[in-house]
């Protein structure tokens, strides 16, 4: 039986890992599920920070800190959803950055959604995230 989580990029799908992310992702039998909510460029005070970039950064150290809390760690993840405001090639490619520099060639999955407007004015990002950690 497996019991690690399997991140499948199947013959005759592309290889989807420059885009910063994988096809398929399965969790074993048994294994405890986490959501955590849209995180997104703000402090531990609540303020929001800066411009795209370092809002996307923030809410990816926002994530780290929710999946700690949950005892899990970011190779846990197996589905992100991201959403980008005013989105472009440039947003992609910085956000391709930060999905590789925190999972290397273990991404998740991910769905990235283009939309006019977030939460908060001035809100340019955020993400969403299913972690899976298998039982031992």
């Amino acid at each position: 039986m497996v019991r690690e989580i399997q991140r499948i990029n199947p013959v005759g799908l592309y290889d989807p890992w420059t885009n910063g992310y994988t096809h398929v992702a399965i969790a074993p039998p048994g294994a405890t599920i986490i959501y955590v909510a849209g995180q997104g460029g703000e402090d531990e005070k609540g303020n929001l920070v800066g411009d795209f970039a370092t809002q996307l950064t923030q809410a990816f150290a926002n994530l780290r800190v929710a999946l700690t809390a949950a005892g899990a760690r970011p190779e846990h993840v197996v589905k992100l959803t991201t959403l980008v405001v005013d989105h472009n090639e440039s947003k992609l490619q910085q956000l391709t950055a930060v999905v590789q520099a925190m999972w290397g060639e273990r991404v998740p999955t991910q769905t990235l959604i283009p939309v006019p407007r977030l939460a908060l004015d001035g809100m340019l990002f955020e993400v969403d995230a299913v972690a899976v950690i298998p039982n031992s």
